[in-house]
């Protein structure tokens, strides 16, 4: 029997203590502000996206840019499918989307947080609200914990589950564990264009682009949403998450390519617009949209290639046709500036992962103190990604803390 503290009322706290209420152990949540699981509940629109389809691990931790290769083992441990299975059994059916996302059938994050309120209650987890850790010290193999209200408690394990901070010195109190914290960067967000040449597009969605970032090596494929400030959608925040700290040095000031039709290259996108130059020679090119993209996206470009709204197929000249082959492949925006995606805040940074265990989550460097969730430096892209890391170190840190 033990008396165990979790440091954290989210998904990865909520996931470690029920985890870690066996064999009688003692199990207490402190969290520092008066409501519980509030990522939860605006996750997915307030849907909640409980996670993702993905099953195979070498395709789920490549939508990690940090921590890819330590969840390996994490996730062989508690999968997706182990999540899926979890709820489930708790009377919570789940229900996929076209695009891998999993969410509650009753499309309410609301069903979640009760799943995992009831849990806590029939464990006799006891839960403090309004309650944060000032202070923390380690004597006697036992960790002594000073609230804020300047109250006293003796456990002997603790699991730190309190999600990422966006400052560093948000970090100061776990100063007493000597853990080597990554500084913390954002990792989802849109892009902010003040000078937007796609400027009145906004509500218009592309079903698949390909986006790239002047200077940095890796891609992102996905729709792609024009704002009234930018550039959203699942492709522009999987890039986001994937830059993040490339972006951060940049202070968000950068160049952005988009491929507005990514199964072609330039050269076949300017053969297939010569080809229509013959087959649809006597048609107005404005009025003649290529491969399904969204009209209104297609006369800006139209537009940006010099063009005349008159012109028919026949009459452009290949020096402009090359202009808007090149527009379409790849469009150079500069963007200035991000905007958080809704109300859903991730960072990349937190305790590095080499002072970790992985497959207990235990610190190496002080024994009966274990991580779970965004405090550690782990994040993933869009798509249920984040909760699956939660609900996966949380498992492990609670499991083992409470054996």
């Amino acid at each position: 029997m033990a008396a165990i503290l979790v440091i954290g009322g989210g998904a990865a706290g909520f996931f470690a203590a029920i985890h870690a209420a066996h064999k009688n152990n003692k199990v207490v949540i402190f969290e520092k502000s008066g409501k519980v699981l509030s990522k939860v509940k605006v996750s997915g629109g307030g849907r909640c996206n409980v996670t993702n389809t993905l099953t195979e691990i070498s395709l789920l931790i490549a939508n990690y840019p940090r921590g890819r290769k330590e969840l390996r083992n994490v996730f062989s441990r508690f999968s997706t499918l182990d999540t899926v299975n979890w709820f489930e059994s708790r009377g919570v059916k789940l229900k996929t989307e076209p695009d891998g996302r999993m969410f509650p059938v009753t499309d309410s994050s609301q069903t979640i947080i009760d799943c995992l309120l009831s849990e806590i209650h029939q464990k006799g987890i006891s839960l403090n609200l309004n309650t944060s850790v000032k202070e923390i010290n380690f004597e006697n193999s036992k960790f002594n914990v000073l609230t804020e209200s300047e109250m006293n408690y003796v456990f002997d394990k603790i699991i730190v589950a309190t999600g990422g901070f966006p400052q560093l010195k948000s970090y100061q109190w776990l100063s007493f564990s000597g853990h080597i914290i990554i500084p913390p960067v954002p990792s989802l967000f849109t892009f902010n264009i003040p000078k937007n040449p796609f400027d009145g597009l906004m509500g218009v969605s592309v079903p698949l682009v390909r986006i790239r970032i002047e200077g940095f090596n890796e891609i992102s494929e996905g729709p792609m949403l024009f704002t009234h400030w930018g550039l959203s959608g699942p492709a522009v925040l999987k890039m986001s998450s994937l830059a993040a700290r490339y972006l951060s040095e940049k202070q968000y000031e950068f160049r952005v390519g988009i491929n507005f039709i990514p199964t072609m290259n330039e050269e076949q996108i300017r053969q297939l617009l010569l080809s229509n130059k013959v087959i649809l020679k006597e048609k107005k090119i404005i009025n003649s949209v290529i491969v399904a993209l969204p009209s209104r996206l297609w006369e800006r470009l139209v537009e940006l290639s010099g063009i005349s709204k008159e012109l028919k197929w026949g009459e452009v000249s290949n020096t402009l046709f090359n202009k808007l082959a090149s527009n379409i492949s790849n469009s150079l925006i500069e963007v200035k500036g991000k905007t958080t995606f809704k109300e859903e805040f991730v960072t990349c940074g937190g305790v590095a992962l080499k002072e970790i265990n992985m497959s207990t989550m235990e610190s190496k460097l002080l024994p009966g103190l274990y991580f779970a969730g965004e405090i550690l430096d782990i994040d993933g892209v869009t798509g249920g990604f984040n909760f699956q890391a939660a609900w996966s170190t949380g498992f492990i840190a609670g499991t083992i803390a409470g054996s």
